[in-house]
């Protein structure tokens, strides 16, 4: 009997494997089997990836969906930032969208932006034309896809407001645009068809140049100041309850500073939860439930979890 039960789960694992295989062929990106994926996040914490693929562009996310889908193997969208990759990894496929990175202005100061676009890149290239709108998004390290999916956003505003439209690449290879009214974006959330999101129309405006600059020097000088930018995170890790501040309640439990190994609530700010080292999942997770329930018991706030859990404990 135990040696049925392991041929049959050898056969199982080899089956998977070609599957993967399978999946992945003949594409004209990068592909790394067992990747570490605590070097593509910003928190530096997560196990590996059964296969990452970086897609050379958006042909070879085409044929990527349609091969996964054929193949009945998972596929999950790396945007690094706001996510805790768990100790054990992801099973299936992992994409990264680096080598989308391309930028197009269009007539009306609209810009077409492919996903893997980082942040601080596409901030650089309005500035330089002169181009408003995006000046609330100083500072944040992630891609133009994560922050459509997640709507990212910080005091001065979110990205709903820039959105004209997105492109999304479907399960079975379809390429779809969803203009922005079509959209539901709400808190750190939206409502998209299920796919890839290979690139967004920003609706931006003309500005002078100077004081697009001043805005996004102020606001970065603010976030150095109050956030803890010299060790990874994974920015904010719950959502504000209404009407205060999770960062607030926290520190008013007397939370700053609490640690778990090497995960630590930050002492700059308390809704920052910072890696000091070596910190794994089940440590953040673990500060994460530490700090859930005294915040309960003092105050009666459930916190909810801004952060996004993926992989295998």
């Amino acid at each position: 009997m135990r040696r049925s039960v392991q041929h049959e789960s050898r056969a199982r694992s080899t089956s998977r494997a070609h599957r993967l295989q399978l999946a992945v062929a003949g594409l004209r990106g990068t592909i790394c089997f067992h990747a570490p994926l605590k070097e593509y996040t910003s928190f530096h914490i997560g196990g590996p990836a059964d296969v990452l693929v970086q897609p050379a562009d958006v042909e070879d996310v085409i044929r990527l969906s349609r091969q996964t889908f054929e193949q009945r193997v998972p596929i999950f969208v790396l945007g690094g930032t706001n996510v805790l990759i768990r100790d054990k990894g992801i099973r299936g496929v992992v994409v990264s969208l680096a080598k989308l990175r391309a930028i197009r202005e269009e007539p009306g100061s609209v810009l077409y932006v492919e996903g893997g676009v980082g942040m601080p890149t596409l901030i650089g290239y309005a500035i330089r034309r002169s181009l408003a709108g995006l000046e609330w998004a100083a500072g944040i390290p992630g891609s133009v896809a994560g922050c459509v999916v997640m709507n990212a956003g910080t005091r001065l505003g979110e990205m709903k407001s820039s959105v004209k439209a997105v492109r999304i690449v479907s399960p079975k290879g379809t390429v779809i645009d969803r203009q922005a009214e079509s959209i539901d974006f709400a808190y750190r959330r939206s409502t998209l068809p299920l796919g890839i999101v290979v690139g967004v129309w920003l609706q931006l405006k003309p500005g002078l140049k100077s004081d697009i600059e001043k805005v996004v020097k102020d606001y970065l000088r603010f976030r150095r100041d109050t956030q803890p930018l010299s060790l990874p995170s994974a920015g904010c890790v719950f959502k504000n309850p209404k009407n205060d501040s999770a960062g607030r309640v926290v520190e008013a439990a007397g939370l700053k500073g609490a640690a778990v190994g090497d995960a630590c609530v930050s002492t700059k700010h308390a809704n920052f939860i910072v890696n000091q080292g070596q910190a794994s999942a089940r440590d953040v997770l673990s500060l994460i439930r530490k700090v859930r329930a005294k915040v309960a018991r003092q105050t009666g706030v459930k916190l909810e979890l801004e952060l996004k859990l993926v992989g295998q404990a």
